[in-house]
């Protein structure tokens, strides 16, 4: 069994996959919209030099999200 972490701990480089949300149902909703669903894969590509907003690659596209947002969805390795 691998271990649970949340995304905004993950570096540039690393990848996951979702495994879950601790998030309000809407801001949750919004992530699922644009692609982000548990099982779903990611790439950390980088961050902004203030290091908020981090950048992921998701399905095939960059998906920019908050910390705020990152730390609120579990990932595992993948």
């Amino acid at each position: 069994m691998t271990a649970e972490a949340l995304l905004s701990g993950y570096a540039v480089g690393q990848r996951g996959k979702v495994s879950g949300f601790d998030l309000p149902p809407a801001r949750r909703q919004r992530l699922q919209e644009m692609g982000l669903t548990v099982g779903c894969p990611f790439e950390v590509v980088r961050f902004a030099p203030m290091g908020d907003p981090m950048e992921l690659k998701v399905r095939g596209y960059h998906l920019s999200l908050r910390k705020e947002d990152a730390a609120g969805i579990r990932v595992v390795p993948a």
